[in-house]
Order: structure tokens, then sequence, then C-alpha cells
């Protein structure tokens, strides 16, 4: 307040003397002045029609949304309406929008996956409860149990018969938000939400594979970063038990400090020699490929006497698709790894 009266040059206290009158008269001047017009409960219900066909489906954010009401009202030419009736707006906008959402989801499913549905928050539905309680859990560090219960969980849920891409067209904001919502919910709030708001809530519950996702990329890491912990160790442990090296780095260090401008040549060769320095290039070198080669052959042990009780049942419950003809390696290997996931690790095919 005080800065805008500093910019009209007229005293802040003043504003106790504005009246109603004239302020309602001095809007109507403005309005006309820029063209604008006051809102109408008609106006008011084409905001809310465009919030839910434009905004509520991609923006989750409620000041986000409120700017978008602006800038639309400026658009039209409209002056936004006051607070009360802008909350109006912003609930029939959300609950058209909502409606329409969880419309389009049943209509996916069907009557018998929707039963299926249903059936899990039904009363004395012990099963029921026990899988919705197990989706809300979460995974856990990884490991062979963490990885058979999310195999398990997911095995559950497509008896379920959920179509797939049921929630493909919409963001993934809009979908974790659902399921954030169901998270928090226990079966008898499903019981006193509206039948389609119960239905969607489950199903955005439901639909998620992303656990066992996250469980494949944690283990891939897991395999080849203890594989080269290991490497390092012990070439480190090797590298200590090589005489001479500490000094020789510490005579090439003198040397560069004290003549920063001398020709190479000149100034480290006559200290450490030209043969000693190219058996020093060449023995690192090695222990490049050494190190290569040791940590394929850590993952291969490692994934014949460990992991590969993990990662066949794991690739088996998930699909995998790649149009990217630079990762088909990838799937290759994958398509491998299934085809011999039954064989014994110690098995050469």
């Amino acid at each position: 307040m005080e800065y805008v009266a500093g910019l009209v040059k007229v005293p802040a206290s003043e504003l106790a003397k504005y009246d109603l009158a004239g302020a309602k008269r001095h809007r109507k001047q403005i309005r006309e002045a820029l063209g604008f017009r006051p809102s109408t409960v008609a106006d008011e219900k084409a905001l809310a029609e465009w919030l839910a066909v434009e905004v509520c489906p991609v923006e989750l954010v409620e000041d986000r949304q409120r700017e978008a009401l602006l800038v639309q009202c400026r658009a039209r030419k409209i002056e936004p309406p006051g607070r009360t009736r802008v909350e109006k707006v912003f609930v029939a906008a959300r609950g058209k929008w909502e409606k329409t959402f969880c419309a389009r989801t049943i209509g996916r499913r069907g009557e018998a996956r929707t039963a299926r549905l249903l059936s899990l928050v039904a009363e004395d539905n012990e099963a029921g409860t026990a899988l919705l309680a197990a989706l809300k859990r979460d995974p856990g560090a990884v490991g062979l149990d963490s990885l058979l219960t999310e195999i398990t969980k997911l095995n559950d849920v497509r008896r379920l018969g959920l179509p797939y891409g049921l929630f493909a067209d919409c963001s993934e904001k809009l979908a974790a938000a659902w399921r954030a919502r169901a998270i928090k919910m226990y079966p008898s709030d499903f019981r006193d939400t509206s039948e389609d708001v119960r239905i969607t809530l489950l199903a955005a519950l439901c639909s998620s594979r992303q656990a066992l996702v996250d469980l494949l990329v944690a283990l891939v890491h897991k395999i080849n970063a203890r594989a080269e912990r290991r490497t390092e160790k012990q070439l480190t442990a090797e590298l200590k038990k090589v005489r001479g090296k500490e000094g020789i780095l510490f005579k090439l260090a003198t040397a560069v400090v004290d003549k920063p401008d001398e020709v190479v040549r000149r100034a480290l060769f006559p200290v450490v020699g030209e043969k000693t320095l190219r058996e020093l290039v060449a023995g690192a070198k090695a222990n490049e490929k050494v190190f290569k080669t040791e940590v394929r052959t850590t993952l291969r042990s490692s994934y014949s006497s460990y992991y590969r009780q993990m990662l066949p049942p794991l690739l088996n419950t998930l699909g995998f698709k790649c149009n990217n003809t630079a990762y088909r390696p990838v799937m290759d290997a994958m398509k491998l790894l299934q085809k011999y996931a039954d064989v014994d690790g110690k098995t050469r095919v």
C-alpha cells in the first residue's frame, strides 16, 4: 500500500477516506478505459468449462491454475470474479474434470474387470485388504525377498485384468496424484467415496509397475558397483606391492615444480629415464585392461552364484520393448538371459 501511495504521490492514510461508492465508480471507469467488462454467471460457467478441458488435465498446482484463469480472463476482456466466486469456478471445473476422467477410466475397463476391482474394498474381503496394504508398502532395499514380493504383487494385480495403457493418455503427474491419494485411504475410505471415484482410485493404485522397474535398475547398478569395488580393491592392493613407484612419482613432481618451463625431454628424462616412463605407461594400460577383465569376471561370478536367482523371475515378469536399434544388443542379451533362465549357472552352453 505504501508503495502504490508513493507512486501516485498520495499519503497512504488517505485510503481510509476512500468510500465504496467511489471505488465502484472508479472500477467502472478503469474497465471502460481498458475495454473490459464485469464477469457474468455465463462467463463463470464458460471459464469452468475451459479449466476442466484445458487446464485441469495437465496442471495440478492450484496457484498455476489461478494464473491460467487470470490470463484467460485477460484474453476475454473480462474482469476476474471475486474471491468467493473464483473458488466456485475452480470447484466446478475440478468436479467436471474428475467426472470426465473417471468416466473415461471406467469405460476402458468393462463390467467384469470393474467388479473385480471393487471387490478389493468389499467388507470382509481379507485377501483384497491384504493386497491393498501390500501395494501401498515401499519395496525397500534391493534383495531377493523384496524382489519376489514385488513380483507376487504384480502377478496378483495382473489377475485383476487391468487393460494395458489405462492411463497412457494422461500425464504421469496426474496418475501419480491419484495414486498418492489412494495410498492414504483405508478400505472404509474407499467405500465412502462415489463409485466412479472409487474405481479410478483403485485403478491408479494397481496400475503402477514402477517399484519393480526401480528394483531392476537398482539391481543392475548394485551388481556393477559391487564388481568394480571388489576389483579396485584387489588392484590397489597389488599396486602397493610394486616398489619404487612412489619414489618415481615424487621425482617427477619435483622436476616439474623446479623446471615448469623446461622441455619434457630435458627436465624429466634425466630424472627418471624415458625407458622407465614408457614401462610405467605400458603397465598402466595393462592395468586398465586387467581392470575391465576383472570386472567382467566378477560380474559373471556374482550373477551365476547369487544374482541369478533374482534376475530370471524379474525378466520373466516385466516386458521389454525398444525401437531404437542402438539398444538392440541389450534386448538380445535379455532374450538370451530368458532363454537360459532355467539352466544351472555352472553349466556351460
